[in-house]
């Protein structure tokens, strides 16, 4: 029986309403079922695996299954549904795997965060391809995910209330480092962020997860405490870079660890706002996967967490993140009150005498006016293509794309908002302006490698083509998508 994979007996057994569910919507059969569990524990080494349709029909009548089925179940529906279905959804309980084996339940403690950081990218480096620790890694999202990071705001065991003073620099000693090699770790880590902006995650990927390799290194060695702090603060601005890096490129799992990596190390450099920054990002992967809930989760948690010390410009980019979360939700009146608060905080950031860390400059009123524009197209969207939310939407987004066609820096936004451009000329029902708009899109995205950007075009011609299929811009379109950005390469 165990090397089915069942556990628990058969009293008090119930029929397991909710993977039931999951299950009639996949169109599967139980046979089918049972054939992809057990090629998927062969791809995981779990030879002992051998389910069958008596197997599966015994889950769906409430038998509790143990590891790794339940993961092998979540993946499986997640890839069927495109979205994230977590083991919890599918009504499983999984045993609670142990922290080094967990993807996002991790110790908060310095040593740990700097061993699993270079772990990690060590491993990423070894192994760079898609889902390079697949066999391992999973995506969390729900209380899996959530519950875990609210301990970002527990104080540490034993954090001294009074910052360590530093001691005097000894050059002669090794691994310490000196004011500018720091100044120069963070120059650098600056340099990757602007690469990013202009070229995608894509080209420049692995060299920022190998300064991230190297940082870890660095905290290895004996720091003054304040030196430490900065070297966490940019280890957590570097993990947080390769994480986004991994998402533009569609490395899901591997983007979530390191933003998951990056919040321990902000927690440990006692940077609220960068945590937060970190949070929102989170935010921004559970929306593109179909996890709003999650994703409002993540942004008040941030914003709890960053109330009484993150300047206007970051407090205004987490108001229009709860936007998109609520607009994501089907809650117009929310999304408005979110893009109002958003607007007015955004406001305040000229007035603001402190100067604002490197990694929220990319927060321009450009961003901000896209950022509020998508809620809206995203309301439309929830609403069955609603003109109503569209016309909300355009007005906005025509001002994102005037900025940032004179923004040299950041192609990717500008690509991402001829796209959202084109996609709100389709829901008014306008063809030959959402062609147009997707064409210059692909134009720019030819100079950007972005796994996100090129799928939003392919998404964006797809419903052109099936609702003004026989247009002539549209068959122009086609072709040219065909010959500007072919299928994807692995990454």
């Amino acid at each position: 029986m165990g090397g089915n994979g069942g556990s628990g007996t058969n009293a008090d057994k119930r029929p397991n309403e909710l993977l039931g569910s999951w299950f009639v919507r996949s169109g599967w059969s139980k046979g089918e079922l049972a054939r992809q569990v057990n090629r998927r524990a062969r791809q995981l080494g779990a030879n002992h695996i051998s389910t069958d349709t008596s197997r599966v029909r015994r889950w769906l009548d409430g038998e509790n299954p143990r590891e790794p089925i339940p993961r092998i179940l979540s993946e499986l529906f997640s890839e069927r549904f495109g979205c994230v279905v977590s083991i919890e959804d599918l009504g499983l309980r999984a045993a609670r795997p142990s922290p080094s084996a967990s993807s996002v339940d991790l110790p908060w403690t310095g040593p740990q965060t700097v061993a699993l950081l270079g772990e990690f990218s060590r491993s990423d480096l070894m192994l760079a391809r898609r889902g390079f620790l697949g066999s391992s890694l999973a995506l969390s999202a729900g209380p899996s995910l959530i519950e875990p990071m609210q301990r970002w705001l527990v104080p540490s065991p034993g954090a001294p209330a009074v910052p360590e003073p530093d001691s005097p620099l000894d050059p002669r000693r090794p691994g310490r480092l000196s004011k500018p090699e720091l100044e120069l770790l963070e120059s650098t880590t600056r340099m990757f962020r602007q690469w990013d902006a202009q070229c995608g995650g894509g080209l420049r990927r692995k060299a920022v997860v190998g300064q991230l390799h190297e940082v870890t290194d660095l905290l290895q060695e004996p720091q003054p405490g304040a030196t430490t702090r900065k070297l966490f603060k940019v280890a957590a601005e570097l993990a947080e870079l390769a994480g986004w890096m991994s998402y533009d490129v569609g490395l899901q799992p591997t983007a979530q660890k390191y933003f998951v990596l990056a919040l321990h190390a902000a927690k440990e450099a006692g940077d609220r706002p960068l945590g937060s920054y970190i949070l929102s990002s989170m935010s921004r992967q559970m929306i593109h996967l179909g996890r709003p809930d999650d994703a409002l989760e993540l942004i008040h948690l941030a914003q709890y967490g960053s109330r009484d010390c993150a300047g206007p410009r970051t407090q205004a980019m987490l108001y229009a993140m709860e936007a998109r979360a609520y607009a994501n939700m089907g809650q117009p009146g929310r999304t408005k009150r979110a893009v109002r608060m958003a607007e007015d905080t955004f406001a305040e950031a000229e007035e603001w005498d402190e100067p604002d860390p490197d990694w929220i400059r990319f927060f321009s009123e450009a961003e901000l006016y896209a950022e509020n524009s998508h809620s809206f197209r995203d309301l439309a969207y929830v609403a069955g293509r609603s003109p109503t939310y569209a016309s909300l939407a355009e007005p906005l987004m025509r001002r994102a794309v005037e900025l940032f066609a004179k923004d040299g820096e950041h192609q990717r936004s500008y690509a991402l908002n001829l796209i959202g451009m084109a996609t709100v000329h389709l829901l008014q029902g306008e063809p030959e302006a959402g062609t147009d708009y997707a064409s210059r899109a692909m134009t720019v995205a030819k100079k950007v490698r972005s796994e996100r950007v090129n799928n939003r075009i392919r998404k964006t011609v797809d419903t052109a083509v099936r609702d003004h299929g026989d247009l002539a811009a549209v068959v122009d379109l086609t072709e040219q998508l065909a010959v500007d950005l072919p299928d994807a390469e692995a990454v």
